[in-house]
This record gives C-alpha cells, structure tokens and sequence, in this order.
C-alpha cells in the first residue's frame, strides 16, 4: 500500500500547510493543560514533547495514520518473530534479547529466549574471570585490558556504552574500542599496552568484514610478534556467527559467542557484542540495562498508540521530515557521559531509515530519514546553537539531561559538586529548550534597552521545537531505557514510511567497489582501471604520489 495515497495521509498534509502558522507562544498562552497532556513518564523517563509546533488536532491525524500504516499490528508481528525483514527474509527480535527468562519467543518454531540466556551464561562467567584476574594470558598474567575490535554496530553500541557508564567500571580492567581501518586508530589504542595483560574481541557477525578483519589481523601480529602464535588462544575471544572463520583465525571454539541472523548489527548492544560492556561493569550491572530496556519494550508493545511514547516521538519525527520540510535532527545529551551517544544514534536511526524505496520496492515519494547531529552540552552551545536559534533553517532538537550526576562523580567530586556544575548544567539545558521555543521578540529586545539598529541583531525568532528527556540520574538501567525508547520510535517512523528499518544494503555497493580498487593501489604495476575517469585518474595519483615516499613538508 502506498500510505501517501490515503485519507489520513491527506489529513496530515493539510495540517502541515498550516505549519508557520504553529505558534509555540500561542500554543502556550491558549491552553493551560498543555504541558501535563504532552508529557509522558515511562520507566524513569519524563519525555516533555509540549514544546513541539503540534496540535490536539495534528497529534490525532498522526495518529490516525500510524493505524492506518498498520503500526500496532507491525509490532506485534515483530514481537512474535515474524519475517519482517523481508528483503534479508528474517525476524527483527532485538526484543527478545532482554527478554526474561521463562518467556517465549520462537523464530521458525524455535524458542531463542532459552539460547539468549543459555549465551549470557557463558558471557558472565566468561566475564567474571576477566573481572576476578583469573583469566590469565600465555604468561600467567592477569588480563587488565580488553581491546574490542569491531565496526558499525559492533563498535558504536559498546563503546558508547562504556563511556555512559563509566561510573560503574572496574576498578582495575579497561577496555579501549577499534574501528576505524586507519591504522592509527589501532596503534593509538595499543601504543601503551602489554601484550602479556591485553585480550582481544573480534566483533564481526559474520567475521568477513573487511576493515575489522584487517585490525585484527594486524593486532595478532602484533601480539605474535611479542608472544609467539601459540599466545593467540588465550589472548583472543570473538562474537560472530561464522565459527569455521573464527577457528581458522586461531581463536578457540570456547572463546567464540555467537550472534544470531534475527539481531541487526544497529540493535546488537545488548548480544554478544556487549561482551566487551559487561567485562566492564560486570554481569549485574549488564542485567539491570537489560531491564531498562525491557521496560520500555512492554510500553511499546501494550500502550495505546496515542499514548505511546516511543510511537509519538516517532510520529512528531515524521510530521517534520515528511509534511514540513525539516531535514535534520539534533541529539543534545548534557552529560559528558553521552558523548557518543549522538553516534550511536546517528547509525540507529539513519541506516534504519534511509531509504528511497518501500517495502514493495517502489519509491516511497516522500521524504525519509532526517538526519542525525549533535554534541554534548554546553560545548554545542558554543558551536553551533547560534544556527539553532538564529539561522534560516528550524532544526527539532531531543535535550537528554540527568537531575543528579552519577555515583561517583558524587562521591568522588564533591568539590567539583559545591561550585554548582551540575546545576549550572542542567540550568544550560531548560534554558537553551525554553530559548528555542520561545526567543525574545524586537520589542522585548527594545524594552531592555537596546539600540534600534541593534535589535534585529538581538531578536531571536523562537518556536524551535524540541523534546527534553528528563531521568533521575544516568544508570544502567536509565541507559537501557534511553536506548529502547530511540530504537522503537526508529521502527515507528520507517513502519509510516512503509520502508524496511531492518536492512541496510546502501553499505554494499561501496564496500564491494573498494574490495576492487584495493589491488588497484598496491599492485606492483598498474592494472587496467575500468571506473569513471575521476576515479581512474584518482587511483593513477594515488599510485604516484604513494611511491614517492614522504614528501618535502613530511618528514
């Protein structure tokens, strides 16, 4: 069905020609009971979505068009284990990754909750030996760093997740993350390291990717080269589904953990690719994400559309992508916790929905896929908010903000805590989300005194929509929750769009025209170039300039 074609489409597209008529002040002044019925608790999560340019009315009509698009029904096949993945023919059970155990989910008659716990078993003990120093390399020493050698998804979650919940690390093993096939990141991460005392993850679901295989490869030889190759069996672990590649590397059967195909690498923090995550704040703490996540999943499922979180952040993202024109979105986390939760996000929301073509393979006909941007708080503010409160372009932004600071930023930085940081940070953040929506008008600006050739200058133009999420304190389990509520307000979108969220073939084209063009810059003599002239030209000024070794301003 092309959703564009339906009466409730229609309804949506004619309130948005209304749409610079939405005036948040207005919005405001009129209606008393706003903020109480466009704001939401779930879990340990106030989701604050009245500052957004909707109405009643237009709430309604997105409504109207997420039934109509089939969502409730979309969800409740995923949940079930259904092929929704139709292009890749598999089920989407991110869900049944936190699932508790005793519950039922099959995939092709098979129930993975069992499997699910039956590997976080293995991981925990696996784990707590890391933990507990009885995990010992070739030389009897303990393992104090753990080196996580992945891309994508199996990088962005972990490493993400290491960062938030840096309060709740061990106190002696560290993990450092590699990704980037440049080899400086791989030797930046190992330039102060023991090969004695370092294990390494090989996260790669089906272990053929290239740019992880290639680190890896070179972390064995570096590890080899100090240790010897019989050093790789107790130096090196892998989370992948291609046991034959695995062994074949070197690593041992029993250090492998295995992946399934119904996991997508995007929603694959809370598999086996967590390993890495769980060596660091242990299996209890892993556990109480799990949960965070878990309750979100029963909101989404069980809630009422209208009522339902995760779908009405989606369905605001929507409204503005599709019916208004607004092409970005910015992640406005304030904690230095969530630095790279905005990258994370970035590939979460973006190679889920960046789609031209539905589901039946026909072009969608709208706009798809907003895109993803931002940094942490109170460094964007000197960056780039200038564009979000005075440019020409209206830019919806999510604000993430924390009532206390962690644990440990409590108990160990208590002077820091006496000068009013976090007061001072969270004050940033209602102050930028109340700048946004409301600006100052030119008379305001003249009533503070002002001079009138420079009231235009000092005018900000306000109803800038934005979302704030507000918790207690950033936790595991908060984290689990922050993570759930943008993964289904993800599927949400791409089930309106009528696309499929689970996918991601816009990777390949690329990777398969650089397994091409690597020989082309290494042979020994120049091969014959079939590719458009820029690129042949490119590759022949590669090849030159790469034999004449370092250049005058190099060395």
């Amino acid at each position: 069905m092309d959703i564009a074609t339906t009466s409730e489409w229609g309804t949506v597209s004619a309130l948005a020609e209304s749409f610079d008529a939405l005036d948040l002040r207005r919005l405001f002044a009129d209606d008393a009971g706003r903020v109480e019925r466009l704001s939401f608790s779930v879990g340990d999560l106030l989701v604050d979505m009245s500052k957004h340019r909707v109405s009643d009315e237009i709430v309604t009509a997105l409504v109207a068009l997420a039934q109509r698009a089939g969502l409730d029904r979309r969800v409740e096949s995923m949940m079930r284990g259904e092929r929704i993945n139709t292009t890749e023919n598999r089920a989407v059970l991110h869900t049944a990754l936190r699932a508790p155990a005793g519950t039922v989910i099959e995939a092709e008659g098979h129930d993975v909750v069992s499997d699910v716990h039956d590997l976080r078993r293995r991981m925990a003990a696996f784990c707590g030996r890391l933990r507990d120093g009885d995990w010992v390399g070739c030389t009897g020493a303990p393992v104090d760093t753990v080196v996580n050698i992945g891309i994508g998804g199996s990088d962005l979650g972990p490493s993400m997740a290491y960062e938030a919940l840096a309060a709740y690390r061990h106190e002696r093993l560290r993990c450092r993350f590699v990704s980037n096939v440049d080899s400086r990141d791989l030797l930046a991460a190992l330039s102060d390291l023991d090969p004695a005392t370092t294990l390494f993850v090989v996260a790669s679901k089906t272990f053929t990717t290239s740019e992880t295989l290639t680190n890896a490869v070179s972390a064995r030889r570096w590890l080899t080269d100090a240790l010897g190759d019989a050093a790789v069996a107790r130096h090196f672990a892998a989370v992948s589904t291609n046991q034959a590649a695995v062994t074949e590397f070197g690593i041992e059967a029993a250090n492998m953990f295995e992946m399934w195909d119904w996991v997508g690498g995007r929603y694959s923090l809370d598999s086996a690719i967590g390993l890495s995550l769980m060596a660091a704040v242990g299996p209890e703490r892993f556990e109480e994400m799990l949960s965070g996540m878990r309750i979100i999943d029963e909101h989404f499922a069980a809630e009422p559309l209208s009522r339902n979180v995760p779908v009405l952040a989606g369905l605001i993202a929507v409204w503005y992508r599709t019916f208004c024109g607004l092409p970005t979105r910015a992640v406005l986390p304030y904690s230095q916790a969530l630095r790279r939760f905005t990258a994370y996000l970035q590939q979460l929301d973006m190679e889920s929905n960046g789609k031209r073509v539905r589901l039946d393979g026909e072009p969608v006909g709208c706009e798809t896929g907003p895109i993803v941007w931002g940094e942490p708080g109170t460094n964007g503010q000197h960056s780039f908010h200038q564009l979000l409160h005075q440019g020409t372009t209206v830019v919806p932004c999510d604000f993430i903000v924390f009532a206390r600071p962690d644990h440990r930023a409590v108990a160990e930085e208590a002077g820091a805590e006496a000068t009013g940081h976090h007061e001072l940070l969270v004050a940033n953040c209602l102050a930028q989300a109340e700048a946004l929506a409301f600006g100052r008008t030119t008379e305001e600006v003249a009533a503070s005194g002002i001079a009138p050739d420079l009231a235009p200058h000092r005018t900000f133009p306000g109803n800038r929509p934005s979302t704030t999420i507000m918790a207690p304190r950033l936790t595991p389990s908060v984290l689990g929750q922050l993570i759930a509520l943008y993964e289904h307000q993800t599927m949400a979108q791409g089930v309106v769009w009528g696309i499929n969220s689970f996918d991601q073939w816009g990777v390949e084209l690329g990777k398969s025209l650089a397994a091409a063009i690597t020989p082309e810059l290494s042979a020994p003599e120049p091969l014959p170039l079939a590719h458009d002239p820029s690129t042949n030209a490119l590759i022949a000024r590669y090849r030159e300039l790469a034999s004449r070794g370092l250049g005058a301003g190099d060395g």
